[in-house]
């Protein structure tokens, strides 16, 4: 497979997600936010055969438009169609809560998603950092549907992922059909994503606090990413390369003001996992990846930090 991201829109005149997604002009409503991303299509269960026989309470999930298979899934698996998916996200933007800015699908359809800006502003540390509200749901009966916060520092475009234990970073959105029930998850969704933004801020407070020598911030990059006794000579070399990268980033202007705190290496590791690739994985799908579900060495810099304090 060429590319894991299938297709993608975008609101911003700033080419989205490190240089993923086509922009337009307005942000849309769900529905039409569904049918510019190519996500106008429907699932349809379809029974597996083996030998010509019928496999009992075996079901395939199949994309309308194409016959692409998504998944194995059975009888009990309730599907829920794109269109059904962002619903009750409407209601936040009709509020002016948020707007929709990008949307599309990975996998060929095996999960979709659709990205919300909130419309709060928020400044931490004297950095603006836009708050991005990430909706996304599978058909290939791995999961439901999932609403997760994707924090953006502006100044240099990277993603604040922190996995906190006292904030949910991400979490499930109920499917209900009636008004009143989606104006309820709606408003669940933004109470939750401003608590997430609110001890964001209140852990960088605590991360700039904590104060770290030269060494000690050396000492935890060569933590971050360790070269282990039988490592081969290539590996021995793609880690170093990776130290030094992140040596590099400690050092970028928007970041002098953060010198020697533990802020400064949470944006020195933001910076590198959201910019910096080495290695031979798809540069661009990694990365996207990496936006939607975190990253090890971001949450392992954190719990490091959280440990020196």
């Amino acid at each position: 497979m060429a590319h894991m991201v299938e297709t993608m829109f975008s609101a911003n005149r700033i080419v989205p997600w490190h240089g993923l997604g086509e922009i337009i002009e307005e942000a849309p409503d769900s529905k039409e936010a569904i049918k510019v991303a190519g996500l106008d299509w429907e699932v349809r269960k379809r029974p597996v055969y083996v030998d010509g026989k019928v496999v009992d309470d075996t079901y395939a999930n199949v994309r309308s438009d194409n016959g692409t298979v998504l998944g194995i899934v059975t009888g009990r698996y309730q599907i829920v169609q794109n269109h059904e998916a962002f619903t009750f996200t409407d209601s936040l933007v009709a509020d002016g809560e948020m707007r929709y800015e990008t949307a599309g699908s990975l996998r060929d359809g095996r999960q979709i998603w659709l990205l919300g800006k909130m419309k709060k502003e928020w400044s931490i540390l004297g950095d603006k950092v836009d708050p991005y509200i990430l909706f996304t749901n599978t058909h290939d009966g791995t999961g439901a549907v999932r609403v997760l916060m994707t924090p953006i520092r502006v100044v240099c475009n990277n993603t604040l992922n922190l996995a906190m234990r006292n904030a949910s970073r991400a979490w499930g959105a109920r499917h209900i059909g009636d008004i009143s029930a989606k104006l309820h998850e709606a408003q669940r969704t933004l109470g939750l994503a401003t608590h997430y933004m609110e001890r964001l801020d209140e852990e960088a407070h605590k991360l700039v606090d904590i104060k770290l020598s030269n060494n000690t911030i050396k000492e935890i990059v060569y933590e971050l990413y360790p070269i282990n006794e039988g490592d081969g000579e290539r590996r021995v070399a793609n880690i170093q390369r990776k130290r030094e990268g992140l040596l590099h980033a400690l050092k970028a202007d928007d970041l002098k003001k953060f010198e020697g705190t533990g802020w400064q290496v949470i944006g020195a590791v933001s910076d590198f996992v959201s910019h910096y690739e080495i290695g031979r994985q798809p540069t661009r799908e990694r990365k996207f990846e990496k936006i939607v579900n975190g990253d090890d060495v971001f949450d392992k810099a954190y719990e490091l930090l959280r440990q020196a304090a």
